[in-house]
């Protein structure tokens, strides 16, 4: 009975663990073997250079800036969504309180959840030209436009938000973070309606207040659906190309000013490999942040890891 019931699971399995490994697994297994020659990308005649790329990496400063580049944006860009998506969605669910003494959302919720949802239907390119459109250094840009009204610049002396070393990398995540608060906001008010109302209203009558109610019981009931977002955001982080290359200046091709300022990854990738025919390089560059996500998935997992709370 047991060979049998093997036999008509393996079944279902075959296709598509065939299909995964055809169209997932080889072609990483390819970059990997790209990455060891010396391959232009323009033919199939390439030489085995053994480790030569991944050395080269290490001395690419270029590469290592851009990594520090994805870490600054690993770092403030899944906390700053996190806590704006845990925050509104906790006021959208349990931050009001009823008539008759309950615990409800604040007024006007669902029209809130609309509003903070609707960045997330916009696509990356219509995203990047609306922020162009607010980062614009004359006085046309709506962000240079409103500090000019109100005295805060000189409108002969507009800030060049996005050719400004110190300040692209924040207006990108500024763009990444405002897309990214309300799908997290739906994601944290799906797992919150499942949260007994009755354990607010417990709390409510032990004089509980907001801030208590949210460390107390939303945030330990919500630590799986969080660990979760905290993921996803984090290869976010990790990729960044469309918004960095479609938002700043061209270094070449593919983004990354002023002066590989605000270079990812991921952007380095692309023109060595479409720009320079390097892509030997290129695929090292891949395996590498293959590794940084898969890398960076296990200790975001480990490090969350808690005790599952029931109700």
């Amino acid at each position: 009975m047991r060979k049998g019931q093997y036999r008509f699971v393996a079944g279902f399995l075959l296709v598509p663990v065939a299909l995964y490994v055809v169209f997932v697994i080889w072609p990483y297994i390819q970059t990997f073997g790209y990455s060891l020659t010396d391959w232009k990308g323009q033919s199939q005649t390439f030489s085995f250079v053994g480790l030569d790329n991944y050395q080269a990496l290490f001395q690419d400063d270029v590469f290592l800036s851009a990594i520090w580049h994805n870490i600054l944006f690993l770092v403030f860009i899944p906390v700053i969504t996190i806590l704006l998506a845990l925050f509104f969605a906790f006021m959208l669910n349990a931050g009001g309180r009823s008539r008759a003494g309950g615990v409800q959302g604040v007024a006007g919720s669902k029209v809130y959840k609309v509003v903070y949802f609707f960045p997330q239907v916009l696509s990356l390119a219509i995203l990047a030209v609306l922020f162009n459109a607010v980062y614009r250094s004359d006085g046309g840009g709506l962000l240079n436009g409103a500090l000019i009204k109100v005295g805060l610049v000189d409108a002969d002396n507009p800030v060049e938000w996005l050719n400004e070393p110190n300040l692209v990398l924040w207006a990108l995540m500024v763009a990444v973070v405002w897309q990214g608060v309300g799908f997290y906001l739906v994601l944290f008010s799906a797992a919150m309606q499942s949260i007994p109302r009755d354990i607010y209203e417990a709390a409510l009558i032990d004089g509980a207040n907001r801030n208590q109610s949210f460390f107390r019981i939303t945030l330990p009931l919500l630590w799986d659906t969080v660990q979760t977002a905290w993921v996803y955001l984090g290869i976010v982080a990790m990729d960044m190309f469309v918004l960095v290359s479609s938002m700043t200046q061209n270094m070449g091709a593919y983004g990354g000013g002023p002066d590989h300022h605000s270079d990812v990854m991921s952007t380095v990738m692309m023109r060595n490999f479409l720009y320079y025919g390097k892509s030997g390089y290129a695929c090292a560059m891949g395996v590498i942040m293959l590794l940084l996500t898969l890398v960076l998935s296990v200790v975001t997992l480990r490090a969350t890891r808690r005790e599952r709370i029931e109700f």
